[in-house]
């Protein structure tokens, strides 16, 4: 192994000794005893720092400022001379500014000396001076895993990924948010908190840090446009090349006033200044935008190194380094001092080692040499060299990070080195600092359990860059930690350190990471934390900004169902466990003992964050959950859901907590049970008016008073007969309990022929005669018309109003609307699944042309911002945008032709006829408590669903009048009943209840009552208003299996038993 250097040496910079060149024109070996064991090169403005292998530091050239580290006067050297105050250290890397030199230890120690001036030493002391290393003492209790100099300020890397800077600050490039003459001690970069840095640079007043995964930062002088941010404006805050973002930059180095940068695929990029042609571009210009280096396109670079004014670059492919920019002094090693804006071959002895050719210039093949590494700094450049054998470790490449410079991270390897920890086991000390650094530092925590093969590179909103299965892995062996000491650390370091160095306003996307893993930690699964980690967490949450918000939620609903449903589900057990044990015990409304709801800012806390995942789950997941997920089925049980309703609706300040804000938390039986509230707060308003203006009817008696609705009506004329009675009463009025009273029939209304009144209304005012509904028999489902005559209007408000009065008088309907009605009158927007609901074929092809990429799209569908319908027997075109019908849909505007023709259908075509059927809804339903329904949930209200489990009806029957299960005809009974097909047990079901359907709580909510008739002659016989069959006591299985089909067929009319 040898070094070659080049470039000036006037002050001995080189290393050469006394020689009487003062310019190194060609690449010169050093003869120097040390020179095969060189690991690294660093270059002040005049002075050099040479690292051995074995961690001993020598320096030469200028020592003007006591920048060589010699306990001497300060006089130059010519030749490496070893400093000798670090003997008993093993320096790692090093690093110079103009006149100042860092030195780092295997211990993570900084050491500096030289010119003090401006504090670039980081020592606050006054002395200008330091001739000999010294500690810096304000970061001795780090780890520092990176140091990297400026003119006349450095910056520290921690292995915690804390970033600290000092010296210099007059453009900001400390990176502090402030600009100033110096600051003398290690200060902490704040702003860069949090982002997993990989790597940092300084340029002479500029500085940048990269991310793990890509993102570059920069800050300081920029009036050359060196920090590449597309202008000349110098930064105090570090600010991200978004041009860069997706080129997964490796790694940086600066001059003065330029920078380069060298990709993951080996292209470089310059920007600054140009005026040596220093940036490479064929021109003397400045770049204010980093620019691809194009005389190097083609060729992968795995090495660069900037001075001064100049630039190296390696193209291991080729065996050749390039230069170019300044050559006054020869450091572009091509021979003659001249400035060259191209890369130049610097003329070395080292081969390509591909196909092995020998050069003029190269040793014999024996001791053919290749390039190891390049350094440059100031006006000199040196060159390590490998003999070219098969044990060689080949040429370095500056794209691999060493993995003793990167901060700490956790992987799945080594927590299960910790799940096999035994209790009593004593740890290692340096496994426990790692666990510790780790678990407390956000940066440690985001860098870790990256994808594998630089998949996370360019890590974006949509892409986190995160192995999710190595983190659940990883959590996993946590869980399995026996040792306790190590336990508690890992809860006091995440609980304690981690989520309070959450921030609302973090720096870049890979912070964000942490809100995607710290959820598999075992811990969230134990609600008693809830104070120190649930909560914490989730206010965390709430706080962030706009752009971090969304982007966590999209992370957050592109993850596996599985994941989602344990985020979930962890912070509804926190619930729980605060309205259980956090709450006190009052006597409810119903006389039992319950939790009393109150403000307290955890539950507020938890509830907050279930409601975001509830959003998340509806409006962005692919894979959603059910709403069902979101209930919390012991609600109902812990808290006086009543009261709190009560309190809600009445508080008129909006300062009153209460559940109800949360209703996704609510069951189908708990917002019925509100419903029944609301019903009966209306109701009982509506009577006591009734019964004040009754009162009130004694001074004027030509004033009837009720506290009904009664409608008298006619099997034959429903319709007109409903129109009529509805007329005599005020919205008000419909608050009120509804009764029937048919004509002709003797029956009293205990809930039967309200049921069957909805049912003979509907089914004749749907009649097709009407004209007032347009069915779909692909769907068989039906909507609004869009022609109708203005003295029809009231048709529709009496079909909302027959709507709002089945809700409130808990009468499911055969109203065959599709979701989108229901959507509407919530407010919710429609979408191409409510059109599939009601034409499937239209739906499919909206679909077709969404799907439909091909650039011959406006050939294929010739399509334009327009429909067409039938007006009574003549074709009419529609624009669904001003000027549609000339309007081309393309493949730019196709969505939003979907959308407007989506919106027409089901919006603009039906507004008036809509609007009057809220109007009547409304009089009946409108109110706060709709706010608490889902559009599928109001429909499930209206007209009840199909979600049949016959053994739950069996389970819940009752029997009377010396019935038991045990008897042989209850037990033929469910034997003929459940041998029947489905349309049978339906026909049953509209025989016995009066609807085929059944409520949204499901078939518990339908209690049936059977009692015997002792003649067995009869048919089984239906009391629909108490869901009571009369059950003659048959002698066989078969004949009650004949009378039953036989009595079910009946289903209509009502007549006294």
């Amino acid at each position: 192994m040898a070094v070659y250097c080049w470039g000036n040496t006037v002050h001995g910079e080189l290393g050469l000794g006394g020689i009487e060149d003062e310019q190194v024109l060609l690449p010169r070996e050093m003869d120097w005893c040390h020179s095969s064991s060189v690991q690294q090169a660093a270059c002040g403005t005049s002075h050099t720092l040479l690292l051995t292998k074995d961690g001993k530091l020598f320096s030469c050239g200028n020592n003007d400022h006591g920048q060589l580290g010699h306990d001497t006067d300060c006089l130059p050297n010519k030749r490496p001379q070893f400093i000798s105050s670090l003997e008993n250290y093993i320096v790692t890397h090093v690093s110079c500014g103009t006149t100042h030199s860092l030195a780092l230890t295997n211990w993570g120690q900084v050491f500096s000396w030289g010119s003090n001036s401006i504090g670039q030493l980081g020592h606050d002391t006054d002395l200008q001076t330091y001739t000999t290393p010294r500690m810096i003492k304000t970061i001795a209790t780090k780890t520092v895993v990176q140091i990297a100099s400026g003119q006349f300020h450095s910056l520290a890397l921690t292995n915690s990924g804390e970033l600290f800077s000092w010296g210099a600050n007059g453009y900001g490039q400390l990176g502090l948010g402030t600009t100033g003459e110096k600051v003398v001690t290690p200060t902490l970069v704040k702003s860069l908190a949090g982002i997993p840095i990989a790597f940092i640079a300084c340029g002479g007043n500029h500085s940048f840090a990269v991310s793990k995964s890509g993102a570059i930062f920069g800050w300081g002088k920029n009036t050359f446009g060196q920090l590449g941010l597309n202008d000349l404006v110098s930064r105090c805050f570090p600010q991200q090349l978004k041009t860069l973002r997706n080129l997964g930059v490796r790694y940086i180095s600066c001059g003065d006033d330029f920078s380069a940068f060298l990709t993951q695929e080996g292209g470089v990029f310059t920007c600054g200044a140009g005026t040596f042609g220093q940036l490479g571009h064929g021109t003397c210009s400045n770049e204010i935008l980093p620019r691809m280096v194009f005389e190097l396109m083609g060729s992968k670079i795995t090495q660069i190194a900037c001075g001064r004014r100049h630039t190296l670059a390696f193209v291991p492919s080729r065996g050749k380094i390039y230069g170019f920019g300044l050559g006054g002094v020869g450091q572009l090693g091509v021979g003659v001092i001249s400035n060259y804006n191209t890369p130049q071959i610097v003329r070395g002895p080292w081969i390509d080692p591909g196909p092995k050719t020998i050069d003029t210039i190269s040793p014999p093949p024996a001791t053919q040499l290749i390039v190891g590494k390049i350094f440059a700094g100031g006006d000199q450049c040196f060159v390590s060299l490998l003999v070219d054998d098969p044990e060689s470790i080949g040429s370095a490449d500056y794209r691999l990070y060493d993995p003793n410079t990167q901060i700490l991270t956790m992987s799945a390897e080594i927590s299960k080195k910790l799940c096999h920890i035994q209790p009593e086991e004593t740890i290692d000390i340096d496994l426990l600092s790692v666990i510790e650094t780790v678990f407390k530092s956000l940066a440690c925590f985001n860098g870790s359990w990256l994808l594998p093969n630089e998949q996370h590179l360019c890590c974006s909103s949509r892409q986190p860059g995160v192995d999710m299965e190595a983190a659940e892995e990883t959590f996993e062996n946590i869980r399995k930690i026996e040792h306790d000491t190590l336990k508690q650390m890992i809860w006091e370091s995440i609980s304690s350190d981690l989520i309070s160095s959450l921030v609302a306003s973090p720096a870049d996307v890979e912070t964000l990471r942490i809100y995607l893993t710290l959820p598999m930690y075992h811990e969230f699964i134990n609600s008693k934390n809830y104070s120190k980690l649930h909560s914490p967490f989730s206010l965390a949450v709430q706080k962030l900004q706009k752009n971090p918000f969304t982007i966590v939620s999209r992370w957050w609903a592109n993850q596996s169902l599985e994941y989602f449903e344990r985020l979930v589900e962890n912070f509804k057990h926190v619930i729980l466990y605060i309205i259980h044990f956090k709450f006190p015990k009052v006597v409810g409304s119903n006389g039992e003992e319950r939790q009393e709801i109150r403000y307290e800012p955890n539950l507020a806390a938890m509830l907050d964050i279930v409601g975001i995942l509830y959003k998340i789950n509806h409006l962005e997941r692919k894979q959603k959950l059910p709403y069902e997920q979101f209930h919390i089925h012991e609600i109902d049980d812990l808290i006086d859901i009543r009261l709190d309703y009560v309190r809600w609706v009445t508080d008129n300040n909006g300062t009153y907590f209460s559940l109800c804000n949360y209703p996704f938390i609510f069951n189908a039986s708990a917002k019925m049970y509100l419903l029944q509230t609301d019903q009966g707060l209306q109701m009982h308003q509506a009577m006591q008016d009734a019964a004040h203006a009754s009162f009130l009817s004694f001074l004027r008696p030509d004033v009837n008073v009720s506290q009904f609705i009664v409608l008298n009506v006619s099997r034959e004329n429903i319709v007109q007969d409903t129109i009529r009675e509805l007329a005599q009463y005020s919205a008000n009025d419909l608050k009120k309990p509804l009764k029937i009273k048919f004509h002709g029939e003797e029956a009293e209304d205990a809930g039967g022929l309200r049921k069957e009144f909805f049912m003979l209304l509907l089914k004749d005012i749907l009649d097709p005669k009407y004209g007032m509904f347009k069915t779909y028999e692909e769907s068989r489902a039906i909507w609004f018309t869009e022609d109708f005559f203005d003295n029809e209007e009231t048709m529709f408000a009496l079909i909302g109003i027959l709507c709002g009065l089945a809700i409130y008088n808990f009468t499911i309907i055969n109203l065959p609307f599709p979701l989108a009605l229901y959507k509407k009158l919530l407010d919710e927007p429609v979408d191409l699944s409510d059109l599939r609901d009601l034409s499937p074929t239209v739906a499919q092809s909206m679909q077709s042309i969404l799907d439909y990429t091909e650039s011959d799209f406006e050939e294929v569908f010739d399509l334009t911002f327009s429909t067409t319908r039938d007006f009574f027997g003549e074709m009419q075109t529609i624009e669904l945008t001003p000027g549609g019908d000339k309007m081309r849909v393309t493949l730019d505007n196709k969505e939003e032709f979907v959308r407007l023709y989506i919106d027409y259908v089901l919006n603009k075509s039906v507004e008036k006829s809509f609007k009057q059927f809220r109007l009547g809804f409304m009089k009946v339903c409108g109110g706060n408590v709709l706010k608490l329904f889902k559009a599928h949930e109001l429909m499930a209200v209206v007209i009840g669903n199909e979600e049949y489990d016959w053994h739950v009806l069996e389970e819940n029957a009752e029997y009377k009048n010396g019935y038991k299960s045990s008897d042989p005809t209850i037990r033929w009974f469910w034997e003929v009943f459940h041998e029947l097909p489905l349309e049978e047990k339906k026909k049953f079901l509209l025989f016995l209840t009066g609807c085929d359907r059944i409520p949204i709580q499901g078939m518990k909510a339908i209690k049936i009552h059977i009692q015997p008739t002792p003649d067995d002659k009869f048919l089984p016989v239906a009391h629909t208003c108490f869901n009571l069959l009369d059950l003659p006591q048959y002698k066989t299985k078969e004949k009650l299996k004949y009378k039953l089909l036989q009595a079910i067929q009946q289903t209509q009319g009502f007549s006294l038993v």
